[in-house]
């Protein structure tokens, strides 16, 4: 990837042998929909579901409406057919301090398939490589398994937790701070 450390768009897909990550566009809403429209996926996120596949595309121009400097989403497609089958995120972009946030959806039929795993890992060496961080937050609610699972396969360790961290729909909630240091990555 050519651009610099200044947060700019990637040249090209990020990839893994299965997977393609790209920025995501509004033509990615009805695909997405399956996770942002679905309760169950939503239940640890920072907002309630989208109530139709526009609600869900407006949340998606939103995202891109923000600078890549502090925050940027990508679809995580399939190589092989582009059937999109997630997203992945980075956000809370700090670049003088070298450091930002990851964050990951996986559409409802596609989970404990190994998709979180291997669309972070990319997401992560383009944050580390190409983004120049050299310290990479997951923050991710007690209550969430399966995304502290994803979290500890790929390095993170729990720093603590973080009392009443976020106001959800009104009712504040924990969350656990996990942290991957450049020093500590495997990539």
């Amino acid at each position: 990837m050519s651009e610099g450390a200044s947060g700019s768009e990637p040249g090209r897909p990020l990839e893994t042998p299965r997977l393609s990550l790209r920025r995501w566009t509004e033509q990615d809403a009805g695909a997405l929909h399956a996770a942002f429209g679905d309760p169950d996926s939503m239940r640890f996120w920072d907002s309630a579901p989208a109530g139709d596949v526009a609600e869900t595309a407006e949340r998606i121009r939103g995202s891109v409406a923000v600078s890549a400097d502090w925050h940027a989403a990508f679809a995580v497609t399939l190589r092989e057919t582009q059937e999109v089958v997630g997203m992945v995120n980075y956000h809370d972009r700090r670049a003088l301090q070298r450091r930002l946030a990851i964050g990951w959806m996986i559409v409802p039929a596609w989970r404990g398939k190994g998709v979180a795993r291997d669309a972070a890992t990319a997401l992560l060496r383009y944050c580390f490589t190409t983004l120049g961080a050299n310290r990479i937050e997951a923050r991710i609610e007690p209550a969430n398994a399966p995304s502290l699972r994803v979290a500890a396969r790929l390095g993170f360790q729990r720093e603590g937790l973080m009392r009443e961290w976020i106001v959800v729909e009104g009712t504040p909630r924990d969350m656990l701070m996990l942290a991957l240091l450049r020093d500590d990555w495997k990539g």
